[in-house]
């Protein structure tokens, strides 16, 4: 089974038990084992996965971390485990003091649900304070999927995580800086722009006019950049399916036209379901009835239906035993306000 087939699988795991679980023994056994399992080691085999590895550390003796993952004899991973109730702190940890009396370049703190790896960036055999890699396992992304995949045991290579670890860890803080100027432009983020569009003495009061402006401005242009993807894919997708049927001889008396209303509200459902699902999984299907959007391109898995053609709007959506139940729409905005519904008619065929 494929890595990212794994993690989902776990994932899913996480989200309907951690409300049973209660200690941090019960989040190592359900939540943590598994995602080492995932990275190829064998949890059962004490050789390979030590639990409670002690280290000698001066006068401190029969300090023990939660795991150890060896290869070829040597730690190559030490492990930190808390309860997913638990925020992760690196202060007063034991990995710090663990990581300079072993071989290891590497250590996680994770409560099973978030991961944080570290490794010596800013100075060699001393833990750096800040994780070069951190994710939430609920809700992972494909290029971070690709970075955890270094670490399966087939693929584990010091030197190239290392020298990788740098350039994702500085990204990281840059992504992390931009997304607090978005939501909280500082002074000297907003000067940059303003000394560019704004001919006057930048006072204080300006300043602060322009915080506003600049946060506006930036969202917008985001959203834009991202309807001007999402439209270039569907006209890509509307293109490939035009050149389709335009082999095919259609009687002149069945031909059924999409409308741009049509168009719209399907933008509107992948843009709601984008962050569940790669926008190639969300089809439309026009027909004389309807206009149909469906998973997969599977008529065993409809998503919505909307009936736009009559005098009265309607948006079709499908519970658990798909079941169609129409619900009144005024305009093809008006599709944003099922947005709950949608993902859990997704969830629902993703969970099956």
């Amino acid at each position: 089974m494929e890595i990212n087939i794994q993690l989902k699988a776990l994932a899913d795991k996480i989200i309907l038990l951690k409300d049973k679980i209660e200690t941090e023994e019960s989040t190592k056994h359900a939540f943590v084992l598994p995602f080492i399992n995932i990275l190829g080691y064998d949890t059962f085999n004490p050789t390979e996965v030590v639990p409670e590895f002690t280290a000698d550390l001066g006068l401190k003796k029969g300090e023990k971390v939660d795991y150890a993952i060896f290869q070829d004899g040597a730690p190559i991973l030490i492990i930190e485990c808390k309860s997913w109730k638990e925020k992760l702190t690196i202060h007063n940890s034991q990995l710090f003091r663990y990581f300079h009396v072993t071989k290891t370049r590497f250590a996680l703190l994770t409560n099973g649900i978030t991961y944080q790896f570290f490794t010596d960036l800013d100075e060699k055999n001393k833990m750096d304070e800040k994780p070069f890699l951190e994710f939430d396992i609920t809700s992972l992304k494909e290029n971070v999927i690709n970075e955890i995949i270094k670490f399966h045991k087939s693929n584990f290579d010091v030197n190239k995580i290392v020298n990788n670890a740098s350039l994702l860890k500085y990204t990281t803080e840059i992504k992390k800086q931009i997304d607090n100027e978005l939501q909280k432009p500082s002074n000297e983020f907003v000067k940059l722009f303003a000394n560019k569009v704004y001919a006057g003495r930048l006072t204080e009061k300006v300043v602060d006019e322009f915080k506003d402006l600049v946060q506006k401005g930036f969202n917008q242009f985001i959203s834009e950049k991202i309807n001007d993807r999402l439209n270039a894919a569907i006209n890509k997708e509307n293109q490939k399916q035009k050149e389709e049927s335009e082999e095919i001889v259609i009687p002149e008396d069945t031909k059924i036209i999409t409308s741009e209303e049509e168009l719209e509200g399907y933008r509107i459902v992948v843009a709601i379901l984008r962050r569940k699902l790669p926008t190639n999984r969300i089809v439309y299907r026009d027909t004389q009835s309807y206009f149909g959007v469906l998973l997969d391109d599977n008529n065993r898995k409809p998503i919505c239906r909307l009936h736009l053609n009559g005098s009265k709007k309607y948006i079709s959506l499908f519970n658990d035993n798909k079941s169609e139940i129409r619900q009144p729409i005024q305009t093809i905005d008006d599709v944003y306000l099922f947005e709950k519904e949608l993902l859990e008619t997704i969830e629902s065929y993703e969970l099956a």
